[in-house]
């Protein structure tokens, strides 16, 4: 049985883990710690658990095996370096840290004190996607030249995300950092690292971090890539375009289209795609499957350190007006 404490109701994403680990015959949410107690508390009364307000205290709960940080982005480095110390096992919402440094600290101390670490990459673990990484890496598109992802929703128009989602302070910027963390990741995983990359942020709703960005990324081998995400779109689907020398591959919402000159007809060339591969198993039930069983950890912190070092050349590029390495 995996033990685990919710380390802040902060994020959106809190209760569903909670919820997904306790979902499991062999886990369980034993006890909450919140940066704001009253917050913490009514949380945890939610679950139905202890609350602690001392995280010193409760990473030395011995009903405490791992972790599950949902704390603000700019305490993400106390909170995990802490958790390493203590040898709880850490599963963490994106991104890892504010700075490339940040990110290094906790993986030395994750590396020192042995313990599993999961980030919460979901959107690799989902059927269009995992098909979109099978296309790539079989050569169907030949020579891949121009990849563009966009993920958007009307959290800020709409006005339903919770306030502290555009505190600088707190979050380290606005769309960019959050929802489009996932087409950034996706990017690092299809595409591999960029060499550069330029941004562009602007406030549609007038908040103190930007609510409308895109990144365009180039690689050394000549290919491009581009991020698009924002908190100012009421009806915009999930979609990705992937283009080759030897053909295409695009996402729009649930429709799926290769068209590829080296694909065969059983690869349903030029229509929409009928048979998607199986979505692999939830971050939350990796960790829990490789804390406990062994299985291996598919999202861990060199992948998160990349998705920090790309976020911080996109904040940079915006700051600066300049394409700035990655």
């Amino acid at each position: 049985m995996l033990r685990v404490a919710i380390l802040s109701s902060w994020h959106v994403h809190a209760m569903e883990y909670a919820m997904r680990f306790n979902n499991r015959e062999d886990a369980v949410v034993t006890c909450v710690w919140d940066e704001e107690a009253e917050k913490g508390q009514r949380f945890a009364d939610q679950v139905g658990v202890d609350f602690e307000a001392d995280l010193d205290k409760i990473l030395a709960r011995e009903d405490v095996d791992a972790v599950c940080i949902n704390a603000p982005t700019n305490i993400h480095k106390e909170v995990m370096v802490k958790a390493a110390n203590a040898g709880k096992h850490i599963f963490t919402e994106k991104i890892l840290t504010l700075t490339v440094e940040d990110g290094e600290e906790v993986k030395a101390a994750i590396e020192k004190n042995n313990v599993k670490f999961t980030i919460c990459f979901f959107h690799e673990a989902l059927p269009h996607n995992l098909l979109a990484k099978k296309v790539v890496d079989e050569g169907l598109l030949g020579q891949v030249t121009y990849f563009r992802v966009r993920n958007a929703h009307n959290g800020a128009s709409g006005d339903w995300l919770p306030p502290h989602f555009y505190s600088k302070e707190q979050c380290g910027g606005g769309a960019m950092i959050d929802l489009g963390a996932h087409p950034m990741y996706l990017i690092n995983w299809l595409m591999g690292k960029p060499a550069e990359m330029s941004a562009a942020f602007t406030y549609v709703t007038g908040k103190e971090v930007e609510d409308n960005a895109v990144a365009v990324m180039k690689y050394d081998c000549g290919k491009i890539a581009v991020s698009e995400t924002g908190f100012v779109t009421s009806s915009s689907p999930f979609s990705i375009e992937i283009h080759g020398t030897e053909g295409s591959f695009t996402i729009t919402g649930s429709e799926v289209r290769l068209n590829s000159r080296k694909a065969t007809p059983g690869d349903y060339t030029g229509v929409v795609i009928p048979n998607l591969p199986q979505a692999l198993n939830h971050p939350v039930d990796n960790f829990v499957e490789g804390v406990l069983n062994g299985e291996e950890l598919r999202y861990g912190i060199d992948k998160a350190i990349d998705l920090t070092a790309m976020m911080v050349a996109a904040y940079k590029s915006h700051e600066t007006g300049q394409f700035v390495k990655v």
